[in-house]
Order: C-alpha cells, then structure tokens, then sequence
C-alpha cells in the first residue's frame, strides 16, 4: 500500500473527497514548483499531478502546451524532475504522481525509469499514451516495485474496455469528463453522471474526474459523483497570470485553496 492508497482511505475515514492538482514541472522554474507543491499540500492538495514537458502531446490543450514548451526551453527534463521529487521527500509525505507521454519513459527505459521514480519518492505514474493493451510488462514491473499504473477511462470506453481496464488499474481511476484535449470549460458534459455512475458500480477503486474542471461550481458538481476532483489547466492558467509576482506561490495556492475546500465538503458557498 503506497501514499496514493493511504490518502483515499484516509479521506474515506473522513468523509471527504480528494482534491488533485495538476501543475507542470518547471513552470516556470523548478524552483518554483517546488516551493508550489509545498504550499498547495499546506492549502488542501491530496495528490499532486507533476506534469512532464514533452514536445508532442496527444492530450494537452494549449495552456499545458504552452506551460511545457516554456520548461523545455528551460531545460527541464525527467532526470530533473525525479531530483525535485527527491527533494522534496525530505519535507512531504504528500501523494506525487508524474504525468508524462511514454517516449521520455521509454528511453529511459522503462525497467530503469520505474526503479528511479520509486527511488526518488513517486507513488504514481499517468501515460496518457500508453494503452493498458501495450501497457503489460510495464505495468507488472511497477507493480512488484510499488509504483502505481493509474489508467484512464473516457466517455467513448467500451463496456468491455472498462472491465479490463479496472482489473489493471492501481492508485485510482482517472476519469475523462469530455472528449478532446485538457483545458477550461464552461461546462461539463451533461451525461457525465451517468456514465461515472455505470464505471462505479464495476469497482470499489477510487474514481476521480479531470480535464476541463476549473471553477468552484464544477468542483461542486463533481465532488457529488465521484470520489476525487482534478483540476490541472485552470492551475496552470493562474501560475502564468502571476508570473513575474513576488506572490505567484502564495496567489496560486489560494486559488486552489478555494477549490479543494469545496473537494472536502466543508463549504456549501
């Protein structure tokens, strides 16, 4: 049982949801990140999503794009990344999770990328091009190392695709709201509970909900149906608004704030 799994039963003992934040490493500086996932956890983070910087994302709108092109230019790669998260083990037990595109994992590769993350403190990694088909050695490796596979489900899955998905899956399940790209939306899709629902009565995983979620009133929405909120572009989009502040660490996390408080129920405004 890694962090990932002691967070949800904890949160389940406590009757709250989880609230995840997606924010991208070395945006704009590794510096910087570091000092946000410390602060965000103090503001009510459970998971905290490190995005990778790849040049080709399938997944990523432009928000996240631009973010990721900006730490490229930087020179932020994983190596990088997995020395932050080492670092920052010495100050947090808080769930870190890397999102990433397979091509960094790859070349690696994959056996040594899973015994380096596990080594730096990461309890959980997202590919979202990675199929669970072509995900198998991976996935059986990270999971003799304790290194969690979480695995996407989107509107358009199959009911047979979901069924092998859930028997793979660890951490949680990361639910699509929408089809298309990450980034902010004014709404959500309208049969997004009915589909939630059908994916919960086949697991006793967690379930949580990502792409396009960016206001309090969505947190609200999702909260009700599932059992964790993500919330990554409208992050994102406030960490450039700020940029170039004194207060971008403590302005950013006060906007999460107000979104994680409405993930644990405790308010209703």
């Amino acid at each position: 049982m890694n962090r990932i799994d002691k967070k949800f039963i904890q949160l389940k003992n406590q009757h709250k949801k989880a609230f995840i934040a997606f924010i991208t490493a070395g945006y704009p500086d590794l510096s910087t990140t570091a000092r946000l996932v410390i602060t965000l956890e103090k503001n009510g983070v459970d998971i905290i999503e490190l995005g990778v910087p790849f040049s080709d994302p399938l997944a990523d709108g432009p928000t996240i794009q631009e973010a990721s092109m900006l730490s490229l230019k930087q020179g932020t790669n994983l190596v990088k990344i997995l020395d932050l998260v080492k670092q920052l083990r010495r100050l947090t037990r808080l769930p870190i999770c890397l999102m990433t595109y397979y091509n960094p994992v790859f070349c690696f590769p994959e056996k040594s990328f899973v015994d380096k993350a596990v080594d730096a403190g990461v309890d959980g990694v997202i590919i979202p091009d990675l199929p669970y088909e072509e995900a198998r050695d991976f996935t059986h490796y990270a999971n003799q190392k304790g290194l969690a596979n979480i695995c996407f489900i989107s509107p358009t899955s199959s009911g047979a695709r979901i069924k092998a998905i859930l028997k793979v899956a660890r951490g949680f399940i990361y639910y699509v709201s929408l089809t298309g790209v990450t980034g902010s939306r004014e709404s959500l899709e309208a049969d997004l509970k009915t589909k939630l629902a059908a994916v919960k009565k086949l697991t006793t995983k967690p379930v949580c909900v990502g792409f396009g979620i960016s206001s309090v009133r969505q947190v609200k929405q999702v909260r009700k149906i599932s059992d964790g909120v993500i919330v990554g572009s409208a992050i994102v989009e406030k960490i450039k608004e700020n940029i170039g502040k004194r207060n971008l660490v403590q302005r950013v996390s006060r906007f999460v704030g107000r979104l994680s408080q409405c993930a644990h129920y405790l308010s209703e405004t």
